[in-house]
């Protein structure tokens, strides 16, 4: 009895210094939240430039946000071979994560297909859409659009920021992803150039001032 109590006190203290060096070893390296919050930072600031000042760096500054899919890649295979534990609560975030990739996948197709389409169904229907000007009168073909389109895109950046700030209890996405909405609001009342400003700044403070954060803690995790 006394052996098969011990044998039992024993297993209980494996399991509980298991958990304890799990524990010990899990931290997020910031490392996605440092790349996304760059290139969407970069890709909204220059949009911004651009359209305010009136000149072109000659190709779309936001492929550099599909180029971020590369290193992103790289970086979640890494951070899997280094974390011994994945719990719950971090698969739920990586799920969440992933349904907004897809979802911003599919409103920047939507963005950018549906506007040729539906100019191909008038022309099909043997209409177009035109604009006057009410000084000279003037007409001048309209190619279909989504008006505010970063606008959109605001609300989109604010969902996983806000989920993971609220379910991980961490203050500056719950901080950042508030904001987001708040430049949402914003972004209703101002012109195209500077929804894209304010695309770039929820970037830093959705992503970028977050994953510093992170970075910091999982360098001061990290055994010396």
């Amino acid at each position: 009895m006394e052996e098969q109590q011990l044998t039992e006190r024993q297993s209980l203290q494996i399991i509980t210094e298991m958990i304890q060096k799990a524990k010990a070893n899990y931290h997020t390296s910031g490392a996605s939240a440092i790349l996304w919050g760059s290139v969407v930072a970069i890709a909204g600031l220059v949009s911004f430039a651009e359209r305010q000042w009136g000149f072109s760096i000659g190709f779309d500054i936001w492929l550099i946000v599909l180029a971020a899919i590369i290193p992103q890649v790289f970086i979640r295979i890494r951070e899997k071979r280094s974390k011994r534990v994945v719990g719950y609560e971090e698969a739920l975030m990586d799920a969440i994560w992933l349904v907004y990739a897809i979802g911003l996948f599919a409103l920047i197709f939507y963005l950018n297909i549906v506007p040729g389409i539906t100019e191909k169904f008038f022309a099909g229907q043997g209409r177009q859409l035109l604009t006057k000007d009410l000084a000279t009168g003037r007409l001048e073909t309209l190619h279909p659009f989504v008006p505010s389109a970063a606008s959109l895109l605001l609300i989109l950046y604010g969902i996983p920021t806000l989920i993971t700030g609220i379910g991980m209890k961490f203050r500056p996405m719950l901080i950042g992803g508030i904001l987001c909405y708040v430049y949402f609001v914003i972004s209703c009342f101002t012109t195209t150039p500077f929804d894209y400003l304010l695309n770039g700044l929820a970037a830093i403070t959705n992503w970028l001032i977050p994953g510093l954060i992170l970075r910091h803690r999982a360098s001061k995790a990290k055994p010396c």
